[in-house]
């Protein structure tokens, strides 16, 4: 049975994520700081199919609590899907506040290469100790404001375009150890993104009026396309929108 490992998974494109992987009969190690939402997930699913515990990737001693349960609950590490990730306001930066600025540096950006550097090191632990080549796949969950900056999202831009850098490092850094890098960059998908985003409830209704967004499921099936590919093909990009999306600038909203 090969295993995922899933950052962000108590919800969006996480919660669906692991849904679709547990459901096509690979093992799903779940992560995120709503333990009981990952709790409720589990119940839902086939015993033994979706494991987790809760996950904080800015701090450094929950994500090694985090690996050692990884490491404990599987002797294979397939897929780590690098799914947790948030934006705060749309505040120019001339406006922005430091704590805002500071919570998307710490999660999109040094979380998510405190948990790359922990998968990596687990991977190759699990294949020296299985005397195994088969190396691992890391998929993170991107952005088209990783290829697009929009005024208002300086800083949430910035971080994405940093996951893209990293993964262009990560390419070279692995060349040779069979390990796969895959980038899904999706357009406006119907999350708790927005929500999140602008503090409110309610955001929904503003955010997506007038047009059909992606749903979770959609970026879902994109993850599972790139982790299910022969060990010799690496999707490196799958940059994915709405329809009603032609840019970040431009989406069509029916009146």
């Amino acid at each position: 049975m090969k295993t995922i490992i899933i950052t962000g998974a108590s919800a969006g494109i996480g919660e669906a994520s692991a849904r679709l992987f547990a459901s096509r009969g690979w093992k799903v190690i779940g992560g995120a700081r709503r333990e009981e939402k990952l709790k409720a997930i589990s119940e839902t699913l086939s015993p033994g199919s979706f494991l987790y515990k809760s996950l904080d990737v800015t701090d450094p001693s929950s994500v090694k609590e985090f690996f050692d349960f990884a490491q404990s609950s599987s002797n294979t590490a397939d897929a780590l899907l690098n799914n947790a990730g948030l934006a705060r306001g749309t505040a120019h930066v001339i406006d922005t506040t430091d704590a805002d600025i500071q919570e998307m540096v710490d999660v999109n950006i040094s979380g998510l290469l405190r948990v790359t550097r922990s998968y990596l090191q687990l991977n190759k632990q699990l294949n020296n100790e299985l005397n195994s080549k088969v190396g691992g796949h890391i998929i993170n969950l991107s952005s088209i404001a990783g290829h697009q900056s929009y005024a208002g999202g300086a800083t949430y831009c910035a971080t994405k375009h940093g996951v893209q850098a990293i993964a262009s490092a990560l390419k070279h850094e692995v060349n040779g150890t069979q390990t796969r890098i895959s980038n899904i960059s999706p357009g406006l998908v119907e999350t708790e993104f927005s929500k999140v985003r602008l503090r409110d409830e309610n955001a929904n209704n503003k955010v997506y009026a007038g047009m059909t967004p992606l749903t979770p499921e959609n970026i879902a099936e994109c993850v599972w396309f790139a982790a299910s590919q022969p060990a010799h093909v690496n999707i490196d990009e799958i940059l994915v929108t709405p329809t009603d999306q032609a840019s970040c600038y431009l989406v069509n909203r029916k009146k």
